[in-house]
Parts: C-alpha cells; sequence; structure tokens
C-alpha cells in the first residue's frame, strides 16, 4: 500500500464512521422524542409521566452532546493526522531533547496527550456542571473538580510515564519480536490494575468504609453463602459527593475482590432489592464472563499487537498519517489514533455480546432472589438515573451494552411465572 491509498482509505473509514454515527444519533433523538409523551405501557404503573419525560430529555440532551464530542473529536484527529499536528509536537519535543531517545518519545506522547485532554476539557465541564446540573445529577463542585484532575495528573506521571518509557524501551530493545513481549506486559499490567485498584487506586478518590451490620448485611452474606462466592469485603462510597446517580459494582479478582455500593444507590433500593441487583452481578462471576472478555480482549490485542509489529516498519503508514517521522513513539500514537476509525464496525458483536451476558445474569439473579425484586430494583434505577425506556432499536443494538427495559423486564417477568 502507498502512503496516499493510506490517506483515501482512513479518509473514508472516518468518514463513514462519522455519518453512521451521526445518522444513529440522530435516529435515537427522534425516536426518544416521538414517544415521549406516553409512558410504555409496561411501567406506567411505576414510573410517572414526569419522570418519563426527564429521562427522554436527559437522553435528547447527551445525544446531542455526544454528537458534538464526536464532531470535536474527529477534528483533533484529522488536525493530529493529515493536518500535520503530531508532526509538529514531535518537532517540538525534539527541539529541546535529543530526537529519537526515550525521553523525547514519552515527550512527545506527553503533549499528545496533553492537547487531547485541552480539547475534551470544555465539554467535560458542560457535562458536568451545566447538563449533569440541569436534570439535577450533578454534585461535583469546582473545588473537587480541581482536586480530582490534579490526583488524575499526578498519577499519571508516577504511573503513566514510566509504563510509557518501559513500553518504549522495549520496542526499541527486543528485536522484531518487541510487540509480543509489548502485549504480555500490557496484558500483565491490566490484570495488576485489577488486582491493585480497589486497594490503593480507588481510595484516592473516593471514600469507602464497611458496610454496616444490619438486615441488608445479613442478606448479602446469605446470598453469599448460597451461591458459594467470597470476597473480601462490602464497602459503601461516597459516590453521591460527585453525582445522584446510583451503582453498585464488583471489583477486582482472587482474594481481592470486594462488592461496592454507591451510597445514592442504598437509599433508593430495599434490603430485598439490593439483593436481587446483587444476585445478577453474582451472575457475572457465575458464568466466567469477566474471565471469557478478558480472554477475547487478550486474543484481540495480540493481532492487532502483531499488526502494529508490521506497521512499524512500513514508511507509508507514517506519511500516509501525516508524519514525515518514524520511530517507538510517533509508531504507537499513530496506532492508537487510526485503529478505533477502523475497528468501529466491531461495536454492534461486542455490544450483543455483552447483552447476551446481562441476560444470562438476570436468569441467575431470578434463581438466587425473587425475580419481581430485580424487576423492581431495576425500574427504580431506569427512572432515578432517568434512562429512557424508549430506545432506537437500531442505535441501541448498536451501543448498548444492556438490553432495553422492555426486553429486559419482559424476560423477567416470564421468569417469575
Amino acid at each position: 500500500m502507498t502512503s496516499s491509498q493510506l490517506s483515501a482509505v482512513f479518509l473514508l473509514a472516518l468518514f463513514a464512521g462519522l455519518m453512521i454515527r451521526f445518522w444513529l444519533a440522530m435516529r435515537q433523538m427522534l425516536h426518544v422524542r416521538h414517544h415521549r409523551g406516553t409512558v410504555p405501557a409496561a411501567f406506567s404503573a411505576s414510573v410517572s409521566l414526569d419522570a418519563h419525560q426527564k429521562a427522554a430529555d436527559y437522553t435528547v440532551a447527551r445525544v446531542r452532546l455526544g454528537m458534538i464530542d464526536l464532531f470535536i473529536s474527529t477534528c483533533l484527529l484529522l488536525i493530529l493526522t493529515l493536518g500535520g499536528g503530531l508532526q509538529v509536537l514531535h518537532d517540538l519535543a525534539s527541539r529541546f531533547l535529543e530526537a529519537g531517545s526515550l525521553v523525547q518519545g514519552v515527550a512527545f506522547i506527553a503533549l499528545v496527550a496533553s492537547v487531547s485532554w485541552l480539547v475534551d476539557l470544555p465539554l467535560g465541564l458542560y457535562r458536568s456542571f451545566r447538563l449533569e446540573a440541569r436534570f439535577g445529577f450533578n454534585r461535583l463542585t469546582p473545588g473537587l473538580f480541581i482536586a480530582d484532575t490534579l490526583k488524575g495528573v499526578a498519577l499519571a506521571a508516577l504511573i503513566g510515564l514510566p509504563l510509557i518509557a518501559f513500553v518504549l524501551w522495549l520496542m526499541g530493545s527486543m528485536g522484531e519480536r518487541w510487540w509480543l513481549y509489548v502485549w504480555a506486559f500490557w496484558l500483565g499490567f491490566n490484570l495488576l490494575v485489577l488486582l491493585v485498584y480497589p486497594t490503593f487506586i480507588a481510595p484516592l478518590f473516593n471514600k469507602f468504609k464497611p458496610l454496616e451490620d444490619g438486615p441488608l448485611k445479613a442478606r448479602i452474606e446469605g446470598l453469599m453463602s448460597r451461591c458459594g462466592f467470597r470476597l473480601s469485603g462490602l464497602f459503601v462510597m461516597d459516590g453521591s459527593k460527585r453525582s445522584a446517580h446510583g451503582n453498585a459494582y464488583f471489583t477486582g479478582f482472587g482474594a481481592a475482590k470486594r462488592i461496592v455500593f454507591f451510597d445514592t444507590l442504598l437509599d433508593k433500593l430495599a434490603p430485598t432489592e439490593v439483593e436481587a441487583v446483587l444476585a445478577h452481578e453474582l451472575g457475572h462471576y457465575h458464568h466466567h464472563h469477566l474471565w471469557k472478555r478478558l480472554a477475547v480482549i487478550g486474543a484481540g490485542s495480540l493481532l492487532f499487537f502483531a499488526l502494529l509489529g508490521h506497521l512499524a516498519n512500513q514508511t507509508w503508514f507514517f506519511e500516509g498519517l501525516g508524519m514525515q517521522a518514524s520511530g517507538t513513539a510517533p509508531t504507537l500514537v499513530l496506532f492508537a489514533l487510526a485503529l478505533p476509525v477502523f475497528t468501529f464496525p466491531l461495536t454492534p458483536l461486542m455490544s450483543m455480546w455483552s447483552r447476551k451476558h446481562e441476560f444470562q445474569a438476570d436468569a441467575y439473579a431470578a434463581s438466587q432472589a425473587p425475580a419481581t425484586e430485580l424487576i423492581s430494583a431495576l425500574v427504580k434505577l431506569y427512572r432515578d438515573n432517568a434512562s429512557t425506556l424508549t430506545p432506537d432499536p437500531l442505535y441501541s443494538s448498536v451501543y448498548d451494552s444492556h438490553p432495553p427495559a422492555a426486553i429486559r423486564i419482559a424476560r423477567l417477568q416470564a421468569a417469575s411465572q
């Protein structure tokens, strides 16, 4: 392939993906607006018209903001690649540091990341302090935002920069099969993050306290016993200091597994409903969904790293994406920027696979706790988190990792009979 051919293919894939995403977004907004005036019959007894309309307006606002974000990110990608922006940043780093050195490579990647962060910052601020605030969800203060930003920068400097340096060293020192070493390191690092994140990283941003003794804890421990599930602890997180959205999640693996509840979730759900939600999460572990996803991601990433190893030696790869300079750092940056353009067709496949896992977890939950309790909990979460009950079917099939509310509730109702 020549550099001009790559440029043409890149532009074609980029604009085709952009048009498809805009078309899907327009479908979603029109469909949600069209059904704004009537609560679906299955939810009419539990969701008010005001709550349904709030969810519709919130969904449309988020999709509209997503379209703006997509347009800006596409423009930034074009500026950085075919517009020569990456070459400018590379030359800037080379002006002060030895060209091709490890330090220069790290500085170049840091400059690209900083530019991307600065471009994303205004929309991020608008999302939290205008959009989320308008619908009553934002509880993030300017002071907390600044604190989170400083902590994030510190983590990036203390952890991210050394990691980048090590990856660049592997690329330059491990011969033709360097991509295999980088893949193994990447995979191992992701597993390490799963292990250490709950104990060392998450507490930097939120406070976690053990779940107090009482009816809820007793129910959860009973569920754990029935399912044969062991974990390191039950914790409550102060999610309310940033958002009114409620959630719960598992984190870690092995001996470091723990269950974390947002305090906002415990305020909204009854103990029996929390038990049912937790049974759903246990369903993911029962069906080994985490390990299946890691296996697929690991295999897929191996193919991508192998492709990266091939492209690193192709002059047309760099010139076709707007860079005259080659080397380890430009290889990484160009590949990271270009890959999502070509992998967008995989999105509906991954979404479909995820929805299948959600159905399996729901079925497991219905076997361990009353399905009616999970239905009640889900309806409350849909209502209180302003999740639309009427998504566009095509949009949902492409993007949604969870089944649409109506289909999910119908299956649970069938299981409860």
